[in-house]
């Protein structure tokens, strides 16, 4: 099966040895996302929902660039620092999808990349 890498603009960059998604055959794989502002790779300041809102657009703009969208998820990963953010968080994921939601885990971790507080990962399928 063909692996194909895909790169967008409207996402940042990686910020180690990996790449943004690749799509095999007609599954892609998105590596986790951290709150960071693509345009000038900032980390977004502010609470846990303005950091999972940005994660989400961050998200689409992968997807979009493989020709998908938020339909096309069929699984989700969560990586939270704290299990109490639950909530906001699910609430501002929620936003996302609207009918048939994918599988999904949501796991506390003890640390997450530029010390951020949710990192999202994804499987989508076309």
């Amino acid at each position: 099966m063909e692996k194909k890498i895909i790169r967008t603009n409207n996402a940042p960059a990686p910020i180690g040895p990996y790449n943004q998604a690749v799509l095999c055959g007609e599954m892609l794989f998105i590596s986790g996302q951290i709150a960071l502002d693509p345009v000038n790779g900032t980390l977004v300041d502010g609470n846990i929902e303005a950091e999972t809102t940005q994660v989400m657009k961050n998200l689409l703009a992968i997807l979009d660039a493989a020709g998908m969208n938020f339909s096309n998820v069929v699984k989700t990963s969560i990586f939270l620092m704290d299990m109490g953010q639950f909530g906001l968080v699910n609430e501002v994921y929620a936003r996302y999808f609207e009918t048939d939601a994918p599988a999904r885990e949501t796991v506390q971790v003890a640390g997450l990349p530029r010390g951020v507080n949710v990192e999202i990962s994804m499987i989508a399928a076309k």
